[in-house]
């Protein structure tokens, strides 16, 4: 059986572009395929500066792309974004392809974090890089003309992990506050795709990201984490016993994305603890159909993110 005649007939390209994810050829080979893969031009052009916060923990300095539009504003929104990649694939610098927009639209500072991927750092190293970017987003908000209560977190895919993770370690520790979270169909159950799949949804997951590609990045961010102690939520987001006191949240997936019933589920349980929450669905879109910047359902994605990015600045004022 396939799902293809449900796909938007403006996303279908992207299937033969971007065909599933396969990592029995190698990590290393689809590193290589994946960095090759043009990324959706920004109208605004913005040239990030390179900035490093301390590792936590005696870990690696974490490198940081600075967007800073033009001015000297201060108390400025923050904009924290954790690129996708599945735990295993991606960089910082995939954040040129909406970031920039987005800082100088809502005068706010954007920060692309370049955390460690898995296998060669598992859980919880690229979690601790995403808090020590916080931690030096806010050391340096007065430098930045930033409010530290102002801070927005984004993230697609395995960046949307990082963030809801990041707001949750936030919440435990209590070090900090959050404005906002934008998860775009955030990479959330490490069971989905496995023997422990909660859904089995026979209509998702065909396409661009499958459960097996789902399992063994999940597999290579858990390494020897048995995921059974207080930080679970801190792995695998859908893990978490607690969702209340998390920021206002704004989560977008498509029908046919793998993650499609975890992210509903996550939506309904964050409503359920008393977190604001807007819910964006997108018919016939599978994973990372915002690959396709000229779709209108890519468009309607970056319009409800705009507007989320809007609504937690002006909340936050």
């Amino acid at each position: 059986m396939t799902t293809r005649h449900l796909v938007d007939p403006e996303i279908l390209p992207l299937l033969d572009i971007l065909p599933a994810i396969d990592f029995s050829i190698g990590l290393d080979l689809i590193r290589d395929q994946i960095a090759q893969y043009p990324l959706p031009q920004t109208a605004v052009a913005i040239e990030p500066e390179i900035r490093h916060a301390p590792g936590r923990g005696g870990a690696p300095d974490v490198p940081l792309h600075l967007y800073n539009p033009p001015g000297s504003g201060k108390g400025r929104a923050a904009l924290l974004y954790m690129h996708g990649g599945g735990m295993v694939l991606g960089s910082a610098d995939m954040a040129r392809s909406s970031l920039p927009d987005l800082a100088m639209a809502h005068d706010a500072v954007g920060v692309s974090v370049e955390y460690r991927l898995a296998p060669e750092t598992t859980f919880p190293g690229p979690q601790e890089d995403c808090y020590a970017a916080l931690a030096w987003l806010v050391d340096h908000s007065e430098e930045l003309g930033v409010d530290p209560r102002r801070i927005i977190l984004l993230g697609e895919s395995a960046g949307g992990a990082m963030a809801a993770a990041l707001a949750i370690m936030v919440r435990d520790r209590g070090d900090y506050s959050l404005a906002g979270q934008i998860l775009t169909f955030p990479m959330l159950d490490h069971r989905t795709g496995g023997e422990k799949d909660v859904w089995k949804n026979p209509m998702t997951g065909e396409f661009v990201w499958t459960g097996a590609a789902n399992q063994f990045g999940w597999t290579s961010m858990r390494g020897d984490y048995g995921a059974d102690d207080k930080r679970k939520g801190w792995f695998s987001p859908s893990l978490a016993d607690d969702l209340s006191r998390l920021p206002p949240t704004f989560i977008a997936v498509g029908s046919l994305d793998l993650f499609l019933d975890e992210n509903l589920d996550y939506a309904r349980r964050l409503i359920a603890a008393g977190v604001p929450v807007d819910l964006d669905l997108y018919a016939g879109a599978p994973h990372a159909f915002g690959l396709v910047a000229t779709a209108d359902v890519t468009r309607r994605l970056r319009a409800g993110v705009a507007a989320a990015v809007e609504r937690f600045v002006r909340r936050s004022a």
